[in-house]
């Protein structure tokens, strides 16, 4: 079985290279289930309904998100009615949504989890994300033993305890967060493929999917601005992963795929006005929803 792996989608240049770059990829691997990080969707930071509706219908099977999982209101109001939507899994019990759930693909039958770290964030606050891992994989594993995690996470160090806490014990733990595509993928001697970040899904020149100029600003005012996003050199960007019926990986390999550009970028007022719904002029008519769905 190979399941591809779209890194965190950045804003409208990385919904574009989605739009563009999915359907070949696909053909090209031969992946037949796709996971899509999609934290930064609305606006660089969040996931707003429409966008999710929109991503799905391009082709992600699922949506997995990290700290910005609820950035988004209309999100946070209709989580509960996307099953294919998952937020952090060891957030608090309260929290809306759901953090794991095992969908068909096929005869097969693939669990996702999503988890956070507890390193760097300070508007979410995750528990320990190693404490419950052996409970909750033995859990999945009476399932099916093909089990996907995205460990939402910035320090590597924090990623690298966990990957060595879940070898053996489920198929790949993908690393998300810090938006940059790290060049350490591997199938660790239990199995599990591991990689500490898949990168980002946007544009290639920014500052993790940001314009440039925004970013450096920020760092010599301290007054943030997340609403000007770039928009050069759009690319699709993961990991593909091969696993066998046992559940364990037989390889993982980076992907970088550039797309052509989008014709005539939005003005950056005009996106800030539409950022928050999802309406930011990207065409979400058309295309058959043929992802797989929760078993």
């Amino acid at each position: 079985m190979k399941i591809l792996y779209i890194a965190e989608i950045v804003g409208r240049a990385g919904i574009h290279a989605v739009k563009k770059g999915l359907g070949q990829v696909k053909k090209e691997t031969g992946a037949s289930f796709v996971i899509a990080c999609a934290d930064g969707a609305t606006s660089g930071n969040g996931l707003g309904r429409n966008h999710a509706a929109y991503l799905r219908k391009l082709g992600a099977d699922v949506l997995t998100t990290g700290e910005c999982c609820f950035y988004k209101k209309d999100l946070v109001e209709n989580i509960e009615k996307l099953p294919f939507v998952l937020r952090p899994e060891n957030l608090n019990s309260a929290a809306p949504g759901r953090g794991i759930r095992v969908f068909k693909a096929g005869d097969a039958k693939i669990a996702v989890l999503v988890t956070i770290g507890q390193s760097g964030f300070t508007r979410l606050h995750g528990e320990n994300p190693i404490a419950r891992l052996p409970v909750l994989l033995e859990r999945l594993r009476q399932e099916t033993p093909v089990i996907i995690i995205d460990f939402h996470a910035g320090a590597t160090a924090e990623k690298r305890t966990l990957f060595a806490a879940a070898d053996g014990r489920c198929s790949a733990v993908i690393g998300s967060h810090t938006r940059v595509q790290t060049a350490d993928e591997e199938v660790l001697p239990g199995g599990t493929a591991i990689i500490t970040d898949a990168g980002r899904t946007g544009s290639a020149n920014s500052v993790g999917g940001a314009e440039i100029e925004s970013r450096v600003r920020e760092y010599l005012t301290g007054i943030p601005d997340w609403t000007r996003e770039a928009w050069e050199n759009p690319e699709l960007q993961g990991v593909l992963l091969d696993i066998d019926s046992r559940g364990r990986a037989l390889s993982i390999s980076r992907i970088k795929r550039p797309v052509e550009p989008m014709a005539s970028p939005p003005l950056q007022k005009e996106y800030a006005a539409g950022a928050e719904t999802g309406d930011t002029g990207e065409d979400e008519g058309g295309g058959e929803d043929t992802g797989g769905g929760p078993a």
